[in-house]
């Protein structure tokens, strides 16, 4: 007898790991939710400090509630769906093996996929939904408009916030339909419902009144959308125009029409299946629904655009490209705009400009484009500062005189700290910059520096003189991720203010004193921002206190976006002095891409030129843009103020409505405020791209396209876009100079060698006026000079090459590139004076080396096919207009440095021989055009020995130019 030993049963899991697992999972849980809480913690201290809580709350609360409803909007008609079709399912149906191994797997998990299915699919629907929100919220506090379209004769308001709203609805509800159809099909087929067998298909009375009445409720939100459609076409762009034309308006909307109607049709007749339980009507209707889509949609119109609209286009199209030539001019503000033909002067003469004194008086021949360098060499003081490139334009009232000025504040640079860039330094010692920078626009030195109005450190000038001036930036451009500031009154200050005396050795300290920063003097606020900057310093450091305060999110563009998120903003935020405080000012734009029958234009090509390369916008197709907003934010303590510049906007009032009491009427704008506030750049952009199609005003000049324009490309980046330019002057018709911005177009090119020609030269008067909560009544207008076909007035590219190709130009050129020096050719500036259009474009010099300083050195100026090339634009003018412009500049008064370039010798006692320095210059010349000529045949040996001879003959002018 043997025995066995019974087989040992198979180890479990002890009681303690179990409770250590769960331990883990549950402790793992609570790490997760208080670093999410922490985030969202320190969100709210963020809002809270500035005032604006109510904007994420107001947020939180949508995203929350629109999650809720998606999901249980989802959830319940699928559990419904589900529990139906399983409840009543036949309980004796005869099924076949193959489902009875179906239903063998499903059972055991029958009860979780009951209640799963559902939340699955609710948790796709809220986050769907909870991502409609701002959507949602449009619609609900929508305004009403004054303006109809020109073919429903709906308000526009339908468009731009009920449109949206029901098209998003429309298909949510068609998604949550087709997923119960599904489920319900699924769960009828594995439970005897639905039987498919022996070309055979049963389906019973329950499952049968579950699925029609699915579909059919399925075929009426397809109703719905079909009719929703018409009003989409509205806004689709088509061959030509944005909006339905002639076949759009009488084949297309039609059909759409009656493809709703038909479709209501077919759901009724499942309805009716659902009752007495035939198939055959509602399925033939589905099939002759789905030909009527076909003939409607594709074979009705193809026929109507072929054999009607095609032969006969602008007598039947007509109507429709004035709709879209109107509301394009409405939904841009272009509707305003002031054309005049002009007949452009062409010959310069003497005492030409005498009747545009006040406009060459402000001509900036400093470019901020350029002159960073030569700002941050002069101005920097220690590595650790910085100026923007490029630095931004602004105007003061200076003794009662508007003076346009180039300004950049002086910012932290703490990437120039190197080693020292430790916490202590990066967080609590450098702070913040000090100062602004403002150099006259008109003006320059004799070495060819700008004329600073406010420099220095401590800061020096008109500014820094005025009462109770604030000249510390904590919040700008390039301020630290983060520093704590803030101590108790009668600590010895640790941040660094200035460098100081003779030498620089000293430093002046200071202690924040504003309100700029989520308070962080209680453990548990310094543990939050320990966590969110991953710092443990913040939570032990000895130079955090009760009163310190934490300042992060310090741009100027992130905090107006933050507080205003309905927002797109201007890409060019600049700073002023208003009231003794910097403030960077900000333009805000609410934008919408369902105005009807308006042209869609790309924002981020619009606004793409030199100066702008690469924009990126979460909207970027748009058909309405207004500047809705003017924000400020003070650059010492970052307090954001919004305004309301455009209060009659709808998009505004609506949002508004959503985010109560956030922003300020336009009555609240101090008058020195109102004196800084400037026409945007980027609007402006937007509006020079539609004004290049959009400037005629009838239907029979867009259609024939004849007179197409774009904006010309910037000479100095030949490959993107010339950018408009601040300048005070006045333009024809004006009574007095003003502050403006300007564009000119040329001949529009398909291929891209477009004529360059002037053919328009706009202009938009900048200046909001100086009075305390109110605008200047011409401020915003559009005016337009359409320089007359017959006069031929070079464009910015070709005034460009005559400078370039001018022998005396390339020759003085080619002295001031002497040595290790580069030329820089500034912003070429196009002004309508003396009855024509003058050009005028600075001539910088700097080094090669690594050290830059570019120093104004010449100015080229151009009128007609005349050109002239002098030391300061005041000589300039005069040379180019017959030895007298009767105007003078901004520089009259300069007296240049002597350079290399040879002076003119007086007659009568001459020093050098005239002959002998013209034939120099003769053999520069010719030299230059034999190396040219022999560089493009290929000939190394003959561009050799041209370019000796033109060595030769510089060496040799410059030696006549020192004797002399």
């Amino acid at each position: 007898m043997t025995t066995t030993s019974a087989p040992t049963p198979a180890a479990t899991p002890s009681r303690s790991r179990r409770i250590i697992a769960i331990s883990l999972a549950i402790i793992a849980a609570l790490v997760v939710a208080f670093f999410v809480f922490a985030n969202l913690y320190a969100d709210f201290l963020w809002y809270d400090q500035l005032g604006f809580q109510s904007v994420l709350v107001t947020q939180w609360v949508a995203r929350v509630v629109m999650f809720a409803v998606g999901f249980l909007g989802m959830a319940v008609p699928v559990w419904l769906a589900i529990q139906l079709a399983y409840r009543l399912r036949p309980v004796y149906a005869r099924l076949s093996s193959q489902l009875d191994r179906y239903q063998e797997v499903v059972e055991p998990l029958r009860r979780l996929a009951m209640w799963g299915i559902p939340v699955f699919f609710g948790f796709f629907a809220g986050f769907a939904a909870s991502a409609q929100w701002e959507t949602t919220w449009l619609w609900a506090n929508g305004v009403q408009t004054t303006i109809t379209d020109p073919e429903f004769h709906l308000d526009t308001g339908f468009y731009m916030f009920a449109m949206p709203f029901y098209s998003a609805l429309v298909g949510f509800v068609s998604a949550v339909l087709l997923v119960c159809l599904l489920v319900t099909a699924l769960v009828s087929y594995l439970y005897g419902s639905v039987r498919i067998g022996q070309r055979e298909l049963r389906i019973s009375k329950a499952a049968r009144i579950q699925l029609a009445v699915i579909a059919g409720l399925y075929l009426l939100v397809q109703a719905a959308s079909l009719w929703l459609d018409r009003y989409k076409t509205l806004v689709e762009p088509g061959d030509r125009i944005t909006g339905p034309g002639y076949t759009g308006v009488n084949a297309i909307i039609p059909g759409q029409t009656i493809l709703a109607i038909v479709a209501v049709i077919v759901a009724i007749l499942f309805f009716v299946t659902a009752i007495i339980g035939r198939w055959r009507y509602p399925l033939i209707a589905t099939a002759l629904l789905v030909i009527s889509a076909i003939v409607l949609g594709i074979g009705y119109p193809w026929i109507v655009n072929t054999f009607q609209v095609q032969p006969n286009r602008f007598a039947l199209e007509q109507e429709y490209y004035q709709r879209n030539v109107d509301m394009t001019h409405e939904a841009y503000g272009v509707d305003g705009l002031e054309k005049q033909d002009f007949q452009a002067a062409t010959d310069a003469e003497e005492g030409q400009l005498r009747e545009d004194a006040a406009t060459t008086a402000q001509i900036r021949i400093m470019d901020p484009a350029i002159i960073s360098p030569t700002v941050r060499q002069l101005e920097q003081f220690r590595g650790y500062y910085q100026f923007a490139d490029p630095l931004d334009v602004d105007r003061y009232d200076i003794d009662g005189v508007s003076q346009d000025t180039v300004v950049s504040v002086r910012e932290l640079d703490l990437a120039e700290l190197g080693a020292a860039a430790d916490w202590q330094n990066s967080a609590v010692v450098y702070t913040h910059g000090y100062g602004l920078v403002a150099a006259k626009g008109n003006d320059r030195t004799g070495d060819g520096d700008p004329v600073f109005l406010e420099r220095g450190i401590p800061a020096t000038g008109f500014l820094s003189d005025q009462e109770d001036f604030q000249p510390r930036v904590y919040f700008g451009e390039y301020s630290p991720t983060y520093s704590i500031v803030g101590a108790p009154e009668g600590s010895e200050p640790v941040e660094l203010d200035y460098p100081s005396g003779g030498d620089g050795a000293g430093e002046v300290k200071t202690t924040f004193e504003g309100d700029g920063g989520p308070s962080i003097g209680s453990v548990f606020n310094r543990l939050i921002y320990a966590l969110k900057f991953q710092a443990e310093q913040i939570l032990f450091s000895d130079y955090v206190n009760e009163d310190s305060q934490i300042l992060y999110d310090r741009d100027p563009l992130q905090r107006v976006q933050k507080v205003a998120p309905y927002l797109t903003l201007d890409s060019d935020p600049y700073p002023s002095v208003v009231d003794g405080r910097i403030v960077w000012i900000i333009d805000g734009y609410t934008l919408s891409a369902n105005y009807p029958y308006s042209s869609t234009v790309s924002l981020a090509s619009a606004i793409s030129d030199s100066s702008n390369p690469a924009p990126r916008f979460a909207l970027d197709d748009i058909n309405y843009i207004r500047n809705s907003v003017k924000a400020t934010v003070d650059a010492y303590d970052g307090s954001v103020t919004l305004y309301a510049w455009d209060e009659e906007d709808p998009v505004l009032q609506s949002w508004q409505k959503v985010y109560p009491s956030t922003v300020e009427p336009i009555s609240e704008m101090s008058a020195e405020l109102i004196s800084h506030v400037r026409y945007p750049t980027d609007l402006f952009k937007v509006q020079r791209t539609v004004l290049g199609v959009y400037h005629v005003d009838d239907a029979r000049s867009f259609y024939q396209s004849d007179n197409r324009w774009q904006t010309p490309n910037d000479p100095q980046a030949d490959s993107q876009l010339q950018p408009p330019y601040y300048l005070t002057m006045q333009m024809p018709g004006q009574d007095s100079p003003t502050y403006s911005m300007f564009t000119s177009f040329i001949p529009s090119s398909t291929g891209g060698n477009a004529r360059n020609v002037l053919m328009g030269y706009l202009a938009v008067d900048s200046n909001a006026g100086n009075e305390a909560g109110k605008k200047a009544p011409d401020y915003g207008k559009l005016r337009m000079l359409e320089i007359d076909a017959d006069t031929t007035v070079p464009g910015p590219g070709q005034v460009q090459n005559t400078f370039n190709a001018d022998p005396l130009v390339s020759s003085q050129i080619n002295l001031l590139k002497q040595g290790q020096s580069d030329v820089l050719n500034g912003n070429l500036l196009t002004l309508p004076v003396g009855g024509g259009l003058l050009y005028v474009q600075p001539v910088f010099v700097q080094s090669s080396g690594a050290t830059k300083l570019p120093t104004l050195q010449k100015v080229l100026v151009s009128f007609g096919n005349d050109i002239a090339f002098e030391d300061t634009l005041n000589e300039a003018l005069d040379a180019l207009f017959g030895g007298d412009s009767g105007a003078n500049a901004g520089d009259d008064d300069v007296e240049p440095t002597p350079g290399p370039t040879p002076e003119p010798t007086d007659p009568a006692e001459p020093e050098v021989p005239s002959d002998e320095y013209q034939a120099a210059l003769e053999d520069a010349q010719q030299a230059m055009l034999d190396r040219d000529a022999a560089l493009k045949a290929g000939d190394l040996t003959a561009f050799a020995e041209a370019d000796d001879r033109l060595t030769a003959a510089v060496e040799k002018l410059i030696a006549l130019g020192i004797q002399e």
